[in-house]
């Protein structure tokens, strides 16, 4: 599976002036052969690709090579005309699609993501009945809108909990069973982010960094890069997520309640610069009682930007009023704000994972314990050039401003895992 952000040539920026590579035939064609021969070369049997499109011979260019090679395509652009989009392309020898659905995010930089479902063309494992397993898969790509300023950290993370919700859905309205779930796509945010954080509470893994034994640690997260941006600093954005069916999972809403306090706490101290004694005072505003009420903790939500339709709406204050009003009494006081909010206690996945989980009638999916299903486990994940896996950006690289990740996924029976249920 390989993801790359390819650069559409309407946003390159020149070297030697102010133009941009689609001024320049003869430049963007050969950068694009280039591209095309690569993923060619790596021969990946799904391939995810961003900042697709800008104009028809581009188009045509992907889709005669890669319609040559045995690939079916999926394009998908972004909304209100901006010129670029997505483009999957899966390999017909190794999988069937058996549905693609296109979410239109509808957002602040019109944004969208693609859910397609597909199934292996050849089975590859047996249960113990000697039957075939289900070798089903959920593969979504996207492009998340660039961070040009703090704000954005909730635009972000509101796109990706669109996906997962709407992956939730389709599962639910498919009455799929466990299946893998690979997220791929320029997440335009490292691994110190809450969307990583909110990804890794759900159970997925960033495939490159389990490939390399990479812990969710600071003295790892600057271990690889992926990106240049514009303004010349290098990052790694870049990933393939996977969810394997074994996991054990917390309610999506919480892991989004936790990841929205994560912001605010962000946007208190190092934004604002608040101390927690100030941050609970901005909080609780002119309360006589020492306690933040309902409307004081929306009126510093808007205070920090957070309240919009694309970021938190009006139904999502009041859950996360509810979670951090932990004993329901209509005020907050210092110890439940220092519990969701200053300091909230680390979630921890491996643990969560041997917790024995008591499902509830009327969730999701229910399972029996000797259910079987497959998933993956990492063979190997490759950045190239190889310089942006020691963490250097090699200025003789000119692809893109986006480094293709590649990774090597292998079959593995495994057993189903039920999910924390949701909380009515």
């Amino acid at each position: 599976c390989t993801t790359f952000n390819i650069l559409a040539p309407i946003y390159k920026r020149m070297d030697s002036e102010n133009g941009r590579e689609s001024q320049n035939r003869a430049n963007w064609f050969s950068r694009n052969e280039k591209i095309i021969d690569r993923l060619l070369g790596d021969r990946s049997s799904i391939i995810c690709l961003q900042v697709w499109l800008g104009n028809d011979e581009l188009v045509n260019m992907y889709e005669k090579r890669l319609g040559d090679a045995n690939y079916r395509l999926f394009k998908l652009a972004r909304t209100n005309n901006r010129g670029d989009g997505l483009l999957t392309a899966v390999h017909r020898n190794y999988f069937c699609v058996l549905n693609h659905r296109e979410l239109l995010f509808n957002d602040f930089g019109d944004r969208v993501a693609q859910l397609l479902h597909v199934e292996s063309a050849i089975p590859f494992l047996q249960n113990r009945s000697s039957s075939y397993v289900q070798q089903q898969s959920l593969i979504v790509n996207t492009h998340l809108v660039f961070p040009h300023d703090h704000s954005l950290s909730i635009v972000r993370l509101k796109q990706v909990y669109k996906i997962l919700q709407y992956i939730e859905a389709y599962q639910e309205e498919h009455k799929l069973g466990p299946m893998p779930i690979i997220l791929c796509g320029d997440w335009n945010g490292s691994k110190r982010g809450q969307v990583y954080k909110f990804l890794r509470s759900q159970g997925f893994v960033s495939s490159y960094d389990t490939a390399h034994q990479y812990s969710d640690s600071e003295e790892d997260a600057h271990k690889w890069v992926s990106h240049r941006n514009h303004r010349g600093n290098i990052c790694g954005v870049d990933f393939i997520w996977l969810l394997n069916p074994d996991k054990c999972r917390k309610p999506l809403k919480t892991s989004w309640n936790e990841a929205v306090f994560g912001i605010m706490k962000y946007l208190l101290l190092q934004v604002a610069s608040l101390p927690e004694e100030n941050a609970f005072a901005l909080l609780k505003a002119d309360s006589s009682d020492d306690r933040i009420t309902y409307s004081s903790f929306c009126q510093a939500l808007c205070q920090l930007g957070m309240v919009h339709p694309d970021r938190v709406n009006s139904e999502e204050m009041e859950d996360l009023w509810s979670e951090v009003d932990h004993d329901g009494n209509g005020a907050v006081d210092y110890k439940e704000f220092q519990r969701c909010i200053w300091s909230p206690k680390c979630y921890n996945q491996e643990e969560e994972d041997d917790t024995e989980i008591d499902v509830a009638e009327g969730s999701i999916v229910t399972f029996e314990p000797n259910d079987e299903t497959f998933g993956f486990t990492v063979k190997e994940a490759v950045l190239f050039p190889p310089e942006v896996e020691k963490g250097m950006w090699p200025e003789n690289y000119s692809l893109s401003d986006h480094a293709p990740l590649t990774v090597v996924f292998s079959p593995v029976r495994m057993p189903c895992s039920p999910r924390t249920p949701q909380h009515p």
